[in-house]
């Protein structure tokens, strides 16, 4: 049996949920996705990815400025979906807009719930050095991210990988597994499981303060941090007066002088090593301020670095 699917959805990470359900036997019958926003340095008003996706495919495309607007709620209304399909919308859906569909309202959340409920899950399991993550389809409830589960896909998280490059992974991953809960809530009730609330953890939403690197953590915690961030806030210090934000690093073993942490403790010819309070950080992707990202050997050919040189904490964000 086909459902009529409402979608909600706004970045990049739910334009696979969406070509999913598209490619389906199911109608999509509204995309709706928040209101266009400033965005980037310049300020300008730009469509988030959600709504280029659906106005590519012809999808009739909604933006409410409020969920609770009495003409919003007449026009979902008049849709009569099935179901709701919620994949990074990026609010909180209220309870009349969650028990609207006939089968009521399920999201595509990228984490193993209840670890990491929240805004950023992608980001906070690599900060905090998981070696596994996944995605769940969750019932929605007005509590965040507190649902019934009726599905979940695990896989591993790589030591090198960045949270941008996990959040693409992530995104196709639950875009298959949306499709197939789908498919399975078609033909008749699913199973769903009840979070266990002492497991619960919460991936608060990052903001500038996440990018300064406290050079006396361990090298793992500062590795994690420089992974995790990705692509914003981004994580960094002040070196030569500029600010320099590093986009890839390794952990180096080697023994360093832990009273020296912050401190360039060896220059090689494609990475410089800072020391760490316990083990060294090896930086090999950087970008200073106003610049293109550059391999650390190209930043090397243009600047001098040298063993003793100390980093210092980048300024504290206005606000």
């Amino acid at each position: 049996m086909a459902l009529r699917l409402v979608f909600f959805g706004t970045p990049e990470f739910a334009v696979p949920t969406l070509e999913r359900l598209v490619a389906s036997a199911h109608d999509v019958v509204a995309v709706v996705t928040q209101p266009d926003r400033p965005r980037g340095r310049g300020q300008q008003v730009q469509p988030e990815a959600v709504k280029v996706a659906a106005l590519e495919r012809g999808l009739t495309l909604i933006q409410p400025d409020r969920l609770n607007e009495p003409r919003f709620q007449r026009q979902l209304e008049s849709f009569a979906p099935d179901l709701g399909v919620v994949a990074a919308y990026g609010r909180l859906l209220p309870q009349w807009l969650i028990d609207l569909p006939r089968l009521g309202t399920i999201n595509v959340h990228a984490s193993l719930l209840p670890r990491w409920r929240g805004a950023a899950p992608v980001h906070r399991a690599v900060i905090a050095g998981d070696r596994l993550t996944g995605v769940t389809i969750m019932r929605v409830v007005l509590a965040l991210d507190a649902g019934p589960m009726l599905a979940r896909a695990q896989t591993e998280i790589g030591a090198e990988e960045t949270s941008r490059e996990l959040e693409v992974r992530l995104a196709t991953l639950g875009a298959n597994l949306a499709g197939t809960t789908i498919d399975r809530l078609a033909l008749g009730p699913v199973t769903e499981t009840a979070q266990d609330e002492a497991q619960m953890t919460y991936a608060a939403r990052l903001t500038r303060r996440d990018s300064a690197i406290d050079w006396t953590r361990s090298a793992d915690e500062i590795h994690n941090q420089i992974r995790g961030v990705q692509p914003w806030p981004l994580a960094g210090s002040m070196l030569k007066g500029r600010r320099v934000m590093f986009l890839r690093s390794a952990v180096d073993d080697r023994p360093v002088d832990a009273a020296a942490a912050g401190t360039i403790a060896a220059v090689g010819s494609d990475s410089f090593t800072v020391a760490a309070g316990q083990g060294g950080v090896r930086i090999l992707e950087l970008q200073e301020a106003g610049r293109a990202a550059m391999s650390v050997a190209a930043y090397l050919n243009g600047r001098r670095v040298a063993v003793g040189e100390e980093l210092l904490p980048l300024p504290e964000p206005a606000g």
